[in-house]
């Protein structure tokens, strides 16, 4: 009878175990499944941020440099020189220039007064002209008079017609110079506005020199983080150029890609808890922001066709902006590209 007692124990033991492990099992998948119930979590997120690429808008050798890798630094800070010596020449070219331009306008006009002068000259020139024909007519009839009753030589009467004739073609030609003298002005106002418009382009150049010149001056367009310098003393500098890139700063967001199975829970303003790889016991909340338009495929260096024929369906990710809602010392202690968990809280 005592033999078969502990025999009947150790039959007991292992259905036993196994229950008890049912029963764990059983309690951890009902916990997980509600947990999933509530939850989206991924793993394929990182540490995102706004980051501003400074491209050279001209070109020339640097002349200074005014920064260190990865220094903060201020937006409007000037972190590179250019030599500007080629620009300023350029510069004085195009306001030397404008002063020659104003000067043409400075003759145009003096053209125009002169031109106008001519006018009255030339309206004096007819009315005396007209003076000299009423003259010549009155003498030619008192000849032509004189010469019907033999009082003067045909002589005489010839010189009085000649003189007539002489003071109408005189007339003649002082009226033929009214409308050349009108002409004339017009085409030196003409002159005058073709000048004035030069000016404009001439002071269009100076602008554009000047902006040119401040180009040499590369200054910091956000307040961050200067990283990937890619420039050296006396380097050339071409126009395009990358030269160096700002990390801006207060603007680091997760971007979570979550399954497109995953997609039907989540809402704006879902709370998120984030888990970051490098501070794991740090806690960090933020809530979902916005929805990519695309999935990251489409935005891909290569997006796939599936019209091609060898389709095989994949389930695609759709990137979800997150912002962070922590105090600065945490925030200011993230990099863009750190591996992140993501759990969000879609009841």
């Amino acid at each position: 009878m005592n033999e078969t007692q502990p025999k009947k124990r150790k039959n007991l033991v292992f259905p036993i175990i196994l229950a008890l492990v049912l029963v764990g099992a059983l309690i951890f998948t009902v916990k997980e499944y509600k947990y999933y119930q509530n939850h989206e979590v991924t793993d394929d997120a990182q540490v995102d941020a706004d980051i501003s690429p400074v491209v050279a808008r001209v070109g020339g050798y640097v002349k200074e440099i005014r920064f260190q890798d990865n220094q903060y630094v201020k937006a409007g800070d000037t972190l590179v020189v250019l030599d500007d010596r080629d620009y300023k020449i350029k510069l004085q070219q195009v306001e030397a220039a404008l002063v020659s331009a104003k000067q043409s306008v400075n003759v145009s006009q003096s053209n125009v007064t002169e031109a106008k002068t001519g006018i009255s000259t030339a309206e004096a020139n007819v009315e005396a002209a007209k003076v000299q024909v009423w003259k010549t007519t009155q003498d030619f009839e008192r000849y032509q008079n004189l010469y019907n009753d033999r009082a003067i030589t045909k002589a005489q009467f010839d010189d009085a017609k000649a003189a007539k004739d002489a003071a109408e073609a005189q007339l003649v030609v002082a009226q033929t110079q009214l409308p050349a003298q009108a002409k004339r002005v017009s085409a030196n106002q003409s002159q005058v506005g073709a000048t004035a418009s030069n000016i404009a382009s001439r002071q269009a150049d100076i602008d554009y020199a000047k902006l040119q010149v401040t180009y040499t001056v590369i200054v910091a367009p956000a307040s961050g983080v200067v990283s990937r310098r890619s420039i050296q003393l006396g380097q050339l500098v071409q126009a395009g150029q990358t030269i160096f890139s700002v990390v801006h700063e207060n603007d680091i967001y997760i971007t979570a890609n979550f399954k497109e199975t995953q997609m039907e829970h989540l809402r704006l303003n879902d709370k998120v808890d984030v888990e970051v790889d490098a501070f794991p016991d740090q806690k960090v909340e933020g809530i979902v922001q916005s929805f990519s338009g695309a999935t990251g495929a489409k935005f891909s260096l290569l997006p796939p066709d599936n019209a091609t024929g060898n389709f095989v369906k994949v389930v695609q990710r759709i990137p979800v902006k997150i912002v962070l809602q922590a105090d600065s010392s945490i925030i200011n202690r993230l990099r863009p590209g750190m591996s992140v968990n993501v759990v969000v809280h879609t009841k």
